[in-house]
């Protein structure tokens, strides 16, 4: 699905940023954001909480029960929110950034939830990782949307794939936006293929918030 950037919106006003919001030196000597700007961070317990309810439905429906995908989109888009999940061993294996669905407003950083055509946005719930193909964007996967919240997936063409505008490290102003699909960094997308490809069974994916 196309992304589109946010980049030069925050450089028009990261004279405003830097002056209204002055970011702090912590011990390590990285620059933080101000203290009264609270930073949403992945919440671990609710994460394990996620997944190990993957991890039931995946036995009961025969899916994957080694790996799991959960994002959690409350956490800011410039922080890492994609999360490859080892059901096994109860814990994650990496991370990584994932642009969300912009739309009616491609700047917000509150991502927009919605199931209908046309809405940019994108779909909290339960998801099948479906077949590979090749598309516009390169090598993607097809979503099937097991929620009744994400139920429309499919025909909107929401599927997991890469776009250069996703960066690996994390940063303050935030990444692009996508048209629904969950859009990750080319060379982390690259690894995640070699894990997926050698999947049996088809992993499941979470998106919440």
């Amino acid at each position: 699905m196309p992304v589109k950037p946010v980049f030069f919106f925050y450089f028009l006003l990261i004279g405003c940023l830097f002056a209204c919001n002055p970011r702090k030196q912590n011990k390590s000597g990285h620059t933080t954001e101000a203290d009264d700007e609270p930073v949403k961070k992945l919440d671990l317990v609710r994460l394990k909480k996620k997944a190990a309810a993957l991890k039931e439905y995946a036995m009961l429906n025969k899916y994957n029960t080694k790996y799991a995908l959960l994002i959690d989109f409350h956490v800011r888009s410039g922080r890492k929110r994609f999360v490859l999940y080892d059901l096994e061993q109860n814990k994650p294996i990496n991370m990584a950034l994932v642009a969300h669905g912009q739309g009616s407003n491609y700047l917000t950083e509150d991502v927009p939830f919605s199931n209908v055509e046309g809405s940019k946005c994108s779909s909290p719930g339960r998801y099948k990782i479906g077949a590979k193909y090749y598309g516009k964007f390169g090598w993607a996967y097809k979503l099937h949307g097991l929620s009744n919240t994400n139920s429309n997936a499919f025909k909107r063409f929401v599927v997991l794939h890469a776009h250069s505008c996703v960066p690996e490290s994390e940063n303050f102003l935030g990444i692009c936006r996508s048209d629904g699909c969950p859009t990750l960094n080319p060379d982390y997308f690259a690894e995640l293929q070699l894990l997926l490809d050698k999947q049996k069974k088809p992993v499941l994916l979470e998106i919440y918030k």
